[in-house]
């Protein structure tokens, strides 16, 4: 029955996206649009065709910089929240001041760290890192504080360790916290990495993108936001798929298994 959904789900999702297309043709053809100013779809498919290595290269090595600013933001994000979590006087200083970084438009800030790393993957890296923090940090801070006070003293009753306590409680139940701030960060790992990307690179798609408008070839651009938007949602699923099986136990996937059964 849950395969059976699965694939019906994956069919709807195929024949919304084909009637899309066919729309987005029609509307080309009947409208006589310019291609440079609004490719139809069989332009954007044809130029993907024509050299398709060329775009999965850009594709990979953009990929490489948004898991590698991903991973790091995971990895110091809980390390912060941990630390803010347990810590008053961080919470009142670290915790403000990644508020007040936050507010900073990182477009803004993304030339200083090209002129500072240089054009290479470092600077995206840093970059995707330094925006997918910030919903890292918030998320499992409030996982961690929002545990019930019961369960802490029950705890304490039987004599658990903090780090008993923090491996079997806090931890634990802030998974399902830690996991909604990593579908938010990844997403904005991409962001931040084609933000470096148009700023100053040699490869990814932001470069695609930034060189394929200069010259107008606007179907090579339409082709590179239809690889981002593939990634996308590919990285997003991944980080999904890794939840439920990290969190078979939480009530939201408990429910789904239910009502698919």
């Amino acid at each position: 029955m849950r395969a059976w959904r699965s694939t019906a789900r994956t069919r709807f999702l195929l024949l919304l996206f084909l009637a899309l297309g066919l729309v987005w043709q029609a509307a080309c053809r009947i409208f006589a649009i310019r291609p440079f100013l609004f490719p139809a779809p069989t332009d954007v498919l044809a130029k993907i065709v024509a050299d398709p290595l060329f775009l999965l290269n850009h594709m990979a090595y953009t990929t490489l910089s948004v898991l590698c600013g991903f991973g790091l933001a995971v990895v110091v994000g809980v390390g912060i929240a941990i630390l803010v979590a347990y810590s008053p006087f961080l919470e009142r200083t670290l915790f403000t001041l990644l508020v007040a970084f936050n507010a900073i438009p990182k477009v803004a800030i993304a030339p200083l760290f090209v002129l500072w790393v240089g054009t290479e993957i470092e600077s995206k890296i840093l970059i995707a890192f330094l925006i997918a923090l910030f919903p890292m940090v918030v998320d499992t801070v409030q996982g961690l504080k929002s545990i019930d006070p019961a369960l802490l003293d029950l705890a304490r009753a039987y004599r658990g360790s903090m780090g008993q306590v923090f491996w079997k409680i806090r931890l634990r139940q802030a998974l399902p916290s830690i996991f909604a701030g990593m579908k938010v960060a990844i997403s904005l790992a991409l962001i931040g990495t084609i933000v470096g990307e148009f700023v100053g690179a040699n490869r990814g798609l932001g470069y695609v993108i930034m060189q394929a408008q200069g010259t107008y070839q606007t179907s090579l651009v339409f082709a590179a936001l239809l690889l981002l938007g593939v990634l996308g949602t590919i990285l997003f699923n991944l980080v999904d798929v890794a939840e439920r099986l990290a969190l078979p136990w939480h009530v939201a996937h408990r429910s789904e298994a239910d009502g698919r059964s």
